[in-house]
Order: C-alpha cells, then structure tokens, then sequence
C-alpha cells in the first residue's frame, strides 16, 4: 500500500511509473473543449502554477487559497499547487483566491485585500479576449512564463493542512490516508465524474484514482446520453456519483 503523506510523495511516485499515461481527462460537452493532462503534464502545470502563487504572489507556506472555479481541468491543477507550497485549500477567509468568469466580478473588488487570480477557461488555459480589472492577475498570461519544475524552500509534511471545509481542517496526511482506503474504483481504473474536485465530494475522486495509480475523467455541462457516451469512450471503470 502507498505509505504517502503528501502530495509531493504522491506525485513524485506517479512520475516515476508510467509518467505518460493519462491522469486528468476533461470534457466540457457545450464548448466541445477536451483535455488531456499525462501524469508528466499534469506534473508541469502544477509546477507553474506553484511558482505562481510562491514567486509571483509571495504566499507561504500555511498560507490559504480559495479555489472558486467550476469543474475544469484547472481545478486538480491548483489543488496540486497549493499542496505543493503547504498551502491549504479553503472556503473562507483566504490569503489568495482562483476564480473563473462567472465570479470575476464578485472578486475582482477585493483585489487590494487579497491575491485575486482570474481564469478565462477558455481552451488551452489562455488569458481573458479583454483585460481583467486592476489588481487581478489573468492566470491566462501570468501562467505560462512560469518554471516546469518547482521545489518550495520550506517543504510541507503530512500534517500542514490540505483543505478546511467549513472549519474542519484535514491534513494532507489524513487526507491521503483516507484515499488508500476509499471506496471509488480500484487501483488503476479510471474514474469518471461530473462531481467539482474543489468540493467536498468531487475532492475524493481526485485523490483516490491518483494515490492508487489510476486517472480521472472529468465531464461537465453534458446531458446523460453524452456522459454514458463519455463512459465508454474513455474505458471508464467507475464513476461517482455511482
């Protein structure tokens, strides 16, 4: 059994298997976007995205970032970069946010108070067709003069906060231990969901396939026929809901 406690460990076990396999899939059904992220790709973005928030933003470790996005490919990516950091994934009060368009203008005012980083989710992860407001940083164009590799100087352990829900806080320990042990598919297989990675229940369909060796498929705004489809398709071996 994987003895992991971070996310680091995890990552860097996925990286020395089969690093070109596929680990997040995603499906948006009304703009047609799918993406593809190998274990080694999925394994860079994080790397930039960390850089992003450490070198450009000046977050530490400890520090708390709110991941207000829809079901994207870019949610598992900015888990990974704060895990990364040390940084815990929250649902108030944080230090940083990720947003998408819908809540762009709900953040954007709050810009000199805290990191407001805005994501266009437009295919390819590029920047807003028009400029963001003052303060906010488009993760469009900020992203991509990142590093493919990232080492924090003050590595977290297992028992820095990964996520706090509600007020009840979850190390990346308990967090990875409660992954070995999950309930959502075997090792190996590949999970498909609808179910956001930035919340509560979609949370453990990220982390389950990974740990266990296995990958994610990720499908949103799509009818039933279409995620039956998708199912098939991608060889799918579970899903969640089931």
């Amino acid at each position: 059994m994987n003895r992991a406690t971070t996310f680091a460990e995890v990552l860097s076990e996925q990286l020395r298997g089969d690093a070109g396999r596929p680990l997040v899939t995603f499906y948006d059904d009304e703009s047609g976007e799918r993406v593809e992220l190998s274990v080694t790709t999925y394994a860079n973005w994080v790397a930039k995205a960390a850089s992003l928030l450490v070198d450009e933003l000046d977050l530490e470790r400890g520090a708390r970032l709110q991941v207000d996005l829809p079901a994207h490919w870019l949610v598992p990516v900015f888990l990974g970069a704060a895990w990364t950091a040390g940084i815990s994934v929250v649902d108030d009060a944080p230090d940083a946010v990720v947003c998408g368009p819908g809540t762009l203008e709900q953040w954007a005012p709050r810009a000199g108070e805290l990191h407001v980083l805005a994501c266009a989710l437009l295919p390819l992860g590029v920047r807003f067709a028009e400029p963001v407001p003052a303060g906010v940083h488009d993760v469009g164009v900020e992203i991509w003069g990142q590093p493919d590799a990232f080492a924090p100087w003050d590595p977290p352990t297992g028992d820095d906060v990964a996520v706090e829900h509600a007020g009840r806080r979850t190390s990346q320990a308990e967090l990875w231990n409660a992954a070995a042990v999950g309930p959502l598919g075997t090792d190996g297989g590949r999970l498909l969901t609808e179910a956001n990675p930035a919340s509560p229940p979609g949370l453990a369909a990220f982390v389950e396939p990974q740990l266990r060796g296995g990958s994610l498929v990720l499908v949103t705004r799509a009818g039933r026929e279409r995620v039956e489809a998708t199912y098939v398709a991608e060889r799918a071996t579970a899903r969640f809901p089931a």
